[in-house]
């Protein structure tokens, strides 16, 4: 009896506590884990929202770079953070959604994680090393199709977003590209650059910044309309390829069990910081579309990715094992 009435009390009191921590919270350094290398678009993204959320309440929000496994060595170490806000993860698509479909001996599940909110997306678009002998989507799809086996492209590693979309271009277009590999966005698009792979789907940020000085050909985007920084580039579905559409999106995700109310005030104020004039031209100038939402928004837009994508990995019979 004693037990239950412990139990009772504790019912009764947690939210109120809750609530208390969410008052206090921050009061000391908050990490956020970046589960990709330094320097790539959720590196700069969450270096953005940190430096803006250190401003907001006065306590330091520091950046850990903890790559590896697509994504996985950082999430899982949030994942088994302590559930008290002070320990965030930055995360781009493939560990909180496909990963558990490539990863079979994966010891924990993405799903479990507290969605916080998406901080931005971008599109992806088609580039070319700079002698490719195709200068439009059109030109590219029949040289591949001429040769297939033949065309290699690179990714910031298996599963992540170039990877698939290269995979579900394949599908679509009928083309029969080779996948090459990499640890991170530099070393791929250096390799695109010095010709020694064929081509890469890359976010826009780099894509522009490597067709703006002329190191690379960009021949589509893969979104439903084309970008106002590039508007004589088609969108790969004016080409042909049906309803093809690829962005790379940077989300915030808290450990398992992490208080609503702190869970709400986090998302608060990460959407106030994507709403400042200075934020959102910071983020044009990068290419990147602020997002935003709610945790639940949040929660609906990584379950269809996760399904829209798995399909791909399903159909491709990608494994990372």
């Amino acid at each position: 009896m004693l037990a239950r009435l412990v139990i009772l009390v504790c019912l009764l009191f947690a939210p109120a506590a809750h609530a208390q921590q969410a008052d206090d919270y921050p009061n000391r350094t908050v990490k956020i884990v970046v589960s990709a290398p330094a320097g790539g678009g959720l590196d700069v993204a969450a270096r953005i929202i940190a430096e803006r959320l250190r401003q907001k309440w006065g306590q330091p929000f520091i950046v850990e770079n903890r790559p590896g496994a697509s994504g996985n060595t950082g999430t899982e170490s949030v994942i088994n953070a302590e559930p008290d806000g002070y320990t965030l993860l930055a995360a781009q698509p493939a560990p909180l959604t496909v990963n558990p479909l490539l990863y079979k001996k994966q010891t924990f599940d993405p799903t479990t994680l507290e969605p916080v909110a998406i901080m931005t997306a971008v599109p992806n678009l088609l580039v070319v090393r700079p002698n490719f002998p195709a200068s439009s989507a059109q030109e590219f799809i029949a040289h591949a199709k001429a040769n297939p086996g033949k065309l290699n492209f690179a990714s910031q590693g298996i599963g992540t977003t170039p990877h698939l979309t290269a995979e579900l271009f394949n599908r679509v277009a009928g083309t029969k590209l080779v996948h090459v590999p990499y640890k991170g966005t530099s070393q791929a698009v250096n390799d695109v650059i010095a010709g020694h792979v064929d081509l890469m789907f890359l976010e826009m940020g780099n894509a522009f910044q490597l067709y703006k000085a002329g190191r690379a050909k960009v021949l589509g985007i893969a979104s439903a309309q084309r970008a106002a920084q590039m508007p004589e580039i088609p969108t790969l579905i004016e080409a042909g390829v049906t309803d093809f559409r690829s962005d790379t999106w940077n989300a915030i995700a808290a450990p398992p069990r992490t208080p609503r109310a702190i869970i709400a005030k986090l998302n608060a104020a990460i959407n106030e910081v994507l709403k400042l004039p200075e934020v959102q031209a910071h983020f044009a100038t990068l290419s990147m579309r602020p997002v935003g939402g709610t945790p639940a928004e949040m929660a609906d837009f990584v379950k269809a990715e996760t399904r829209r994508w798995g399909e791909v990995v399903r159909a491709a019979n990608i494994s990372a094992e």
